[in-house]
């Protein structure tokens, strides 16, 4: 039996993919094109120059893969490191979990420092196991800045701190793919070595286009282990062959040209908003969904609130409430997509993403559909307290600073 059809708009609140603006929906609709053509770099030089502002970076080298943030993961680790060598890796949610899975699969020997998921990056261990490392055998150190499995933001800039205390000279490797484009991210002030973002987060675009900043120091590792026999392999990551081919405009292989079309109208819409206004947007936005949560009497997977994310919240359901009944309800009957608990949180989060192209409207209709599903499942929750919350919150609270 064919399904039958819903009215109305999906409404996509997962934390990525996430809502793509019209404008740059209509920018990816071009017929191919020779992307080897001797206009082509107009399209392309401005791209790597105009990107590094969303990273916070004055000094870093740009670089545009047809993948998701799990290949920019690879790039960074095989670029950068040999087979063997040390990294130290905070684990606190399931994407940190799938790095460190793929840092030991590639030969890596990660130490990894368990954190209660609900919390992050602990800059003080990370410093001390630095200052234990005598010998410096630790040559990078991973941490994902926005885990959106539990809705929760490391402070980057503290890590960093930790570092330098340590006096270690670790290359700092952070996942920046729910965060950049969307939270402040100073890779160049933070000397963040290789930051990591996807196109279909902050970008606002499909997934499917994977984006590395990588710092001086790092290129010049990458350049220095360019013949070392115990090197880890890349071939379709490897930086030396976009480096050959992007300076003049061009890659190394067949580009995805409309999501390049894509990245420069999001840049644009991006910029013309104001980045600061798109980090002050997305707190607003953070903040009436966590004041929703409240008005609930439910708690979100961030344990305190320092961990707050900007751009996910998961909220913890009631004991012996299963949340895959509550995200498959919203789905079906409200046409509303909801994120789901991951790993150790599977069964007892939902998370609401609000994050990109969304603004105080979009959110209530978000936090009206969840509220309607809880109740429908049999939680407790007064009709339109959420709502009330968050509207209130909201009015209070513009969306744009200036």
């Amino acid at each position: 039996m064919a399904a039958t059809r819903r009215p109305g708009r999906n409404h996509l609140f997962v934390p990525g993919p996430t809502n793509i603006p019209d404008r740059v929906q209509r920018a990816m609709l071009v017929p191919s094109e020779d992307h080897r053509s001797v206009e082509f770099p107009e399209l392309t030089k401005p791209l790597f120059e105009d990107t590094k502002k969303v990273f916070g970076s004055t000094d870093g080298t740009i670089f545009l893969f047809p993948a998701s943030g799990t290949g920019i993961w690879e790039s960074a680790l095989t670029n950068t490191l040999a087979r063997g060598d040390k990294v130290l890796a905070s684990r606190f949610g399931q994407f940190s979990h799938l790095w460190i899975d793929m840092a030991k699969r590639l030969g890596l020997d990660v130490v990894v420092q368990e954190e209660a998921w609900g919390t992050g990056a602990d800059p003080a261990k990370i410093e001390q196991a630095l200052r234990d490392d005598k010998n410096h055998d630790i040559k990078a150190v991973m941490v994902v800045h926005n885990e959106t499995a539990t809705g929760v933001t490391s402070d980057v800039g503290a890590v960093r701190k930790a570092i330098d205390a340590a006096g270690h000279p670790a290359l700092l490797f952070v996942d920046g793919v729910s965060s950049i484009g969307s939270l402040p991210f100073n890779a160049t002030e933070w000397k963040v070595d290789c930051a990591i973002a996807g196109s279909q987060k902050g970008l606002m675009l499909p997934a499917g286009l994977g984006v590395i900043c990588v710092s001086p120091k790092a290129i010049k590792i990458a350049e220095g282990s360019a013949g070392s026999n115990d090197r880890l392999a890349r071939v379709y990551f490897d930086w030396e062959d976009h480096k050959k081919q992007n300076h003049l405009g061009y890659f190394p292989y067949t580009p995805s040209l409309p999501l390049l079309y894509g990245l420069r109208e999001a840049l644009a819409c991006l910029f013309e908003e104001g980045l600061e206004n798109v980090y002050h947007r997305h707190h607003v936005l953070g903040e009436a969904t966590r004041q929703a949560v409240a008005a609930w009497g439910l708690k979100t997977c961030a344990k305190e609130p320092k961990w707050n994310s900007d751009t996910v919240t998961a909220i913890v359901v009631p004991e012996g409430v299963d949340a895959a009944k509550i995200i498959k309800h919203a789905f079906v009957r409200y046409n509303l997509a909801l994120g789901a608990g991951l790993s150790e949180v599977a069964g007892k989060v939902f998370r609401i993403g609000h994050v990109g192209d969304l603004n105080e409207l979009s959110l209530l209709g978000a936090i009206a559909g969840a509220e309607m599903s809880m109740i429908d499942n049999g939680i407790n929750v007064t009709p339109g307290s959420g709502v009330a919350a968050a509207s209130s919150y909201l009015r209070e609270n513009p969306l744009s600073k200036s």
